[in-house]
Formats: structure tokens, sequence, C-alpha cells
């Protein structure tokens, strides 16, 4: 099946999110987790921003040795050398410039004209690729751009030798039908779209990075720039764990897979997390505390005669086990199999006075713990 590229950007964009900042030595133990876990690109940072950044993208370039490393740019000279020199020891490096593409960002961000936008793209990307090979180039804003001048813009920036070109939901308007109907436009307009890969990379404001990322992919994008846990600027980025599970569950519409070790899925979540010191929400999908855990009784019913009638991937498979948790929806079946698992048995009737003595508690309390449960007992 044809591979999607999977470009994390979690030391950067993921890093963006107010609260996030990580050490150098943090970003680094983060990008080795991601090289593990087969990320093909590693967005390390943003290396003009600060010395630290640069640090910090400079260590991941000398000790990541199987993806690529890859550094952000605005498409400025000053941005540009010092992502070149950020990267140098890396055995696999990118630059990754971008450049505003809507008219808002141009007139009131850039304060530049069209004209002035794809003269610089053109001068840019080809400074750039005097140093390093792969260019990346993003036309920021691309989903609110008016669609001719996207198409040119892309084309100008292939025409100068970007090797991917990258569209950004950047402030999360796009709506999954839209975005794939725009992807499905640069393949059918752009000229020379053929000798670029074209990624996606798009903000959660809406709720739909995801669902705008697996757009894109099955409209013909092979990249798509994600975070572990959705992490980013406001609401966040399209979620690494999500595409790359929704990708392996969904192989017979998507047609595609990536080469990323799921069963690392739990512990690089939990790192960056920790790391961070930004929680993951009990109900995430994936890697929440709660996504493979069931309390309603006919849901453990049902896992206990046969785990699919309610479970659609293995929890191993991202690295957490299924659960079946005690509460007031439990039903004797999973409350039987509890007892079972801490090693208790008990004959027809004994179980029935036990079942009921355990709802009259359930009912008070959220959560029953195994000492509680043998107290009851």
């Amino acid at each position: 099946m044809p591979k999607i590229i999977i470009f994390d950007t979690t030391l950067r964009d993921g890093e963006q999110s107010p609260g996030a900042s990580l050490t150098p030595t943090e970003k680094l133990q983060i990008a080795l987790g991601l090289e593990k876990m087969r990320v093909d690109v590693i967005e390390a940072g943003f290396p003009i921003a600060a010395s630290s950044e640069f640090k910090a993208v400079n260590e991941i370039a000398k000790k990541v040795k199987n993806s690529i490393v890859c550094a952000l740019a605005r498409a400025k000279k000053e941005d540009i050398k010092i992502a070149i020199e950020a990267i140098k020891p890396a055995k696999k490096k990118r630059i990754h410039l971008f450049l505003a593409s809507s008219d808002i960002h141009l007139k009131y961000k850039l304060k530049i004209t069209r004209r002035e936008a794809l003269k610089q793209i053109k001068e840019m990307i080809t400074f750039a690729k005097k140093a390093v090979n792969d260019i990346e180039f993003s036309p920021e804003d691309a989903t609110r751009s008016e669609p001719l001048f996207l198409f040119k813009v892309i084309e100008k920036a292939i025409a100068s030798g970007a090797k991917t070109i990258n569209i950004p939901d950047t402030v999360g308007y796009a709506l999954p039908e839209k975005f794939g109907e725009l992807i499905a436009e640069i393949k059918k307009n752009v000229s020379n779209i053929k000798k670029a890969t074209i990624s996606v990379h798009c903000h959660n404001d809406l709720g739909l990075a995801t669902a705008n990322s697996l757009a894109g992919i099955k409209n013909g994008a092979s990249q798509v720039e994600c975070t572990i846990n959705g992490l980013g600027e406001r609401a966040g980025n399209a979620a690494l764990e999500e595409i790359v599970m929704a990708l392996k569950v969904r192989r017979d519409y998507f047609q595609a897979e990536t080469g990323i070790v799921t069963r690392e899925i739990a512990k690089i979540s939990k790192l960056v997390s920790h790391l961070t010191g930004i929680p993951v929400q009990p109900n995430k999908a994936i890697v929440g505390a709660n996504a493979f855990c069931h309390e309603a009784g006919i849901h453990q019913h049902g896992i206990l005669n046969k785990r699919e009638t309610y479970e659609i991937m293995r929890a191993e498979d991202v690295g957490l086990r299924s659960q079946l948790v005690l509460g007031k929806h439990s039903g004797k079946h999973g409350f039987e199999d509890k007892l079972k698992k801490i090693g208790i048995r008990l004959d027809k009737k004994q179980l029935e006075r036990a079942f009921q003595k355990f709802k009259k508690l359930a009912d008070k309390k959220k959560n029953i713990s195994d000492e509680e449960l043998l107290k009851l007992l």
C-alpha cells in the first residue's frame, strides 16, 4: 500500500502551546522517542526564535540518525541561515519555509502585494536550496487564500526547488469535504504538482483537525503534519495517534499505511504530557485513560464474550491495556469477572448478595477500589 509520511511537529508547533515550553534536554528526549516510533520527519524547532531553540535543534540534529530532522524558517535570509546552521550535523535534513498566501495576511501582517510574495518565495527557496536539497514550503493560511493565487504560489515554489508543498489550515477554518476538495483542486490545477509531495497541516479550532487531515489524505496528500496528544497553537493540531490509528484501523477505506511502531504511542504520549505539564483528557481518543475502559454492564458483557463487540482496535497495539471498571453502570458479568481476577469465587447465591451490596455502594461512590471491594465482601 502507498505509505503516508508522518511529519511530527510536537517540538515546534506543539511546543507553542501556552505553558508547554521545553528545555533542549527535554526536546532531545522526545525526539529520540519519536525516532524510536519511526516518525519519518521530526520538526525539531524554529531556530531563530531563541538561543535555546537553536541549541535544541542542533542537539537533535547530532543525535537523531534515522528520521529526517527539519527546522522551520520564515522566508527570510536571516531565518534560513540560522536554520541551515542548526541542522548542519543532521544525517538527513530539511528546511521548512513558509510565507502567507491569504490576502488578509499579506495586507495586514506582511504588508506586501501578491507579486512581492511570489518574488520572495522564489528568491528564498532558491537561497535555501543552495545549502539544503530537501526544501518544504508552506503557503500560510492556505485555506483562506484565493484558490487561483494559491495555485500560482505552489507552482512558483515547486519551480524554485521545493520538494514538499504543505497545505496548512492555519486557523482551523476548513471543513473536511471542502479541505479534501482543495487538495484535489491543487492536484488538478497546479501544472508541476507531480514533482512534489503534497502535505497537510490542520489546526483544531473547530475540532476538525484529524477529520480534515484524513480528507486531505483521501484526496491525494501523502504527508501529514501532526503532534503527540494534538498539542499546538490555540486548540492544537491534528493528533498523530488519531491519524496513525485511523489509517491502521480503516486500511480498507484509505488503502494506505504508515511506518509507525504503534505500540510506542502510549509511552510517547505520557512522556510529552509529563514534560510539558499538559494532561491528556480522560476521554481523549487512543491515549486517554478511558480510551479502552468499560463500565457499562452491557459493554462489559460483550467484551467478556468477544473483545471486538466494543473495541475496534487492540489496546496492546498502542501500548495500553483494556480494562473493565466497576461503577454503578456495571453488570453482574463484569462484577463476577473482577472477583475472579482478584482471586475470589462465589456460588450463585453469594454472588447475588455481593452484587446487590456492590450496587448500593456504587450509587454512592464514583470509583471502587480492589481494597473496598474486599472490605465489602
